[in-house]
């Protein structure tokens, strides 16, 4: 705990430096909040610049949630291999990476091609989970729920022996969040019963990604990434009680960093 106190004093205290880029691959017709939900944490935590990658038909969607963030678009409805190598190039841009949120019947060759491609760290969740077991996740942290884990474990036995095969960190999340890396397993000590509300899922992919972006390691990200969702839902729930939405907990992740 006192570790986690230093190292989110140090990112309390980096306003005057750079705070990194992060883009954000996201989103489909079904899912279009997804993407800025995951752009809106990756904010809040201190990312100086925040770019959302989304299909087409969503794009004003998007771009309409929140004036902070850029949005740029690729054709069609799903993503697919038209859309790798502006991933790419987004990836060039950023420091750091998200895929996954809200991504519905996106093609898995695709989203295996573009990990592969992308050189900074990137955090994988929810749909492009799956998909990215056929790519090289040595510089990923992943962010599955206690319902996205099992192609994990099917193919690997333990999340243990999947984080020492494949050098990826995982965060898994359910009732008390569990940070597996290197092998080892903990448990963070923050939340509440309140996260289990949609989107609580992209904002822990935003807060990571932020971390990462800003130069952290990628268990202190992880770790410290469900210490800050843990906290601010804490705060969210002491002023809302029962009815916290997952923006609720974006805008006061400030408050947590503080």
């Amino acid at each position: 705990m006192a570790r986690l106190q230093r190292t989110l004093s140090n990112v309390s205290d980096e306003g005057d430096s750079d705070n990194g880029r992060v883009g954000i691959v996201a989103g489909a017709i079904e899912y279009p909040n997804q993407p800025a939900l995951a752009g809106r944490a990756a904010l809040r935590t201190g990312s100086d610049h925040v770019r959302a990658f989304v299909p087409d038909p969503i794009y004003e969607v998007v771009a309409s949630h929140d004036p902070n963030l850029l949005v740029d678009r690729y054709a069609g409805e799903q993503f697919e291999e038209s859309a790798v190598e502006r991933t790419h190039e987004m990836s060039e841009w950023a420091d750091a990476l998200v895929i996954g949120p809200g991504l519905v019947d996106a093609d898995g060759a695709a989203i295996s091609e573009a990990i592969d491609r992308v050189d900074v760290p990137i955090v994988v969740d929810a749909l492009a989970i799956e998909p990215a077991l056929e790519a090289d996740l040595s510089n990923a942290v992943l962010t599955p729920s206690s319902r996205e884990v099992d192609p994990i474990e099917d193919a690997y036995g333990s999340l243990e022996a999947f984080s020492q095969e494949t050098n990826a960190v995982l965060v898994l999340t359910g009732g008390t969040d569990e940070i597996v890396a290197g092998g080892d397993r903990l448990q963070n000590e923050t939340g509440t019963p309140a996260l289990t509300v949609a989107g609580t899922g992209d904002t822990l992919a935003g807060i990571t990604a932020s971390l990462l972006g800003q130069g952290m390691d990628r268990a202190d990200a992880a770790e410290l990434g469900a210490w800050i969702l843990g906290k601010t839902g804490e705060l969210a729930t002491a002023e809302y009680g029962p009815g916290v939405v997952a923006t609720d907990v974006i805008d006061r992740i400030p408050d947590t960093i503080r």
